[in-house]
């Protein structure tokens, strides 16, 4: 990554995670076909959700015929992380408009938000709209595209789970957080690490008191919370 935060910039920046946005969108559209969706509900839920985790579970959800308000409400869960990424976000946007806050704060995703914060280690800090919103747009639209092709070639795979497709998302989130760990100049891999192993030790516990869908909103506040402390202790 370099110092520049023009479109362009963000096109050659962003390429990178296209493949990961191809392959899980791939996966997604095959398993989604493998329960009954056609080509265009896919295409539709990868639009008006935009949620790679949650659009796995709510598949998975309508698969054994759950109720709709417990497929919303596991939805808004898993998701609601993404108020911590937009408002962490939304601190590099004080001076430009509504508007473009909110527009940032729609399109943005795991992998989106962890670019923007490698970008910047290279920026002195900083980031502006037109790079941030050239990343979210090429995303948005390499994953509904993908998740079509996906829906289409899932006729051809009829079990996706023996193919590995189900742990696409998995491995996703492992490579992002390995580069946001060797990129991030500010925090000592160490630290890191120990951060990343009580987070682990959090979400392992957790599983056997709070319910999978909450634990992950619970597990992000509480590892955030650990984080701080931890880093203040060393320092």
């Amino acid at each position: 990554m370099n110092s520049q935060l023009d479109a362009r910039t963000a096109v050659k920046e962003t390429l990178p995670t296209v493949f990961g946005y191809i392959g899980i969108g791939l996966a997604f559209g095959v398993v989604s076909q493998s329960v009954g969706l056609d080509v265009i509900l896919v295409m539709l839920m990868s639009a008006i959700t935009y949620a790679g985790s949650a659009q796995f579970i709510m598949v998975s959800m309508l698969a054994t015929h759950s109720p709709v308000i417990s497929i919303m409400v596991a939805a808004f869960l898993v998701n609601a992380r993404m108020m911590l990424m937009s408002a962490t976000v939304a601190g590099y946007f004080r001076h430009d408009s509504m508007w473009h806050n909110i527009l940032v704060g729609t399109l943005l995703t795991d992998e989106s938000f962890a670019l923007g914060m490698n970008k910047l280690n290279a920026t002195d800090r900083k980031l502006n709209f037109h790079w941030f919103n050239t990343v979210n747009l090429i995303a948005y639209g390499t994953w509904i595209a993908a998740s079509g092709v996906g829906a289409l070639l899932g006729k051809l795979v009829a079990h996706p789970e023996k193919l590995g497709l189900d742990f696409a998302l998995v491995a996703m989130f492992i490579g992002l957080l390995y580069l946001q760990v060797i990129a991030d100049k500010t925090l000592s891999v160490n630290l890191q690490v120990v951060v990343i192993a009580v987070e682990a030790i959090l979400i392992y516990v957790g599983l056997i008191f709070i319910p999978s869908n909450a634990l992950l909103l619970v597990g992000t506040v509480l590892g955030c919370v650990i984080g701080v402390v931890i880093k203040h202790a060393r320092n």
